[in-house]
């Protein structure tokens, strides 16, 4: 079973049919009681940081998600649920401090010399490069892969080894994060077509592998 993290994030419904497809049981959860007995959790989001933190917080999932992760249980962040993870966002000047799972800030995408009229938000479909062809999360996925974007702002880390993908749109930023059974994207694989269904399906058989396992 997979909880889905219910904190009115507006694309749920598309996230909860595709981990359905990929072949999981979801459960929406608003409260951490609602993850008790979950293989794995996904944190889906769209829209503004801050409003993704203050309403986990006001449901009490924050700590409950920094304490799973601590745990090192499947988890996989989706888009705005990717920046949560990072200590701070530039967006519209937050305040709100991030999960802190990973050092690093949020940022927002700016023109460069090559591209200096680089269009804002990115919409559509960009390409992944694997900075760690091992990353379980890829498995069956080609380098150079297709997925789907819509995004401003994007995280940037700190530490280069917990990048597994790159992606390029002006700046070359991290599209992806992976470290133990975390997992984190930029883009949407419940907009990715094939590519998507495959990524979540791997994330599904990894967090029931760990279950069977009792981890």
């Amino acid at each position: 079973m997979i909880a889905l993290l219910d904190y009115d994030s507006g694309n749920i419904r598309s996230v909860e049919k595709a981990l359905r497809k990929a072949g999981a049981e979801v459960v929406r959860a608003r409260t951490p009681e609602a993850m008790v007995g979950a293989a794995g959790i996904v944190l889906p989001g769209v829209g503004a940081f801050d409003d993704c933190i203050h309403a986990m917080e006001r449901q009490g999932l924050l700590d409950a998600v920094r304490a799973w992760i601590a745990a090192d249980r499947p988890f996989l962040g989706i888009c705005v649920g990717y920046q949560a993870l990072f200590e701070r966002s530039e967006e519209f000047h937050s305040h709100a401090p991030g999960l802190g799972v990973f050092p690093g800030s949020v940022v927002r995408f700016q023109p460069t010399v090559e591209m200096p009229n680089l269009k804002i938000p990115q919409i559509g479909w960009n390409q992944i490069h694997l900075s760690q062809p091992k990353c379980p999360l890829y498995r069956g996925i080609p380098e150079g892969s297709w997925f789907y974007f819509v995004h401003s702002f994007y995280p940037r880390p700190t530490q280069a080894d917990i990048v597994a993908t790159e992606t390029t749109y002006g700046p070359t930023f991290a599209s992806s994060v992976w470290r133990g059974n975390t997992f984190a994207t930029q883009f949407h694989p419940e907009k990715s077509q094939e590519n998507g269904l495959r990524l979540l399906t791997n994330f599904v058989e990894l967090a029931e592998s760990n279950a069977s396992q009792g981890r």
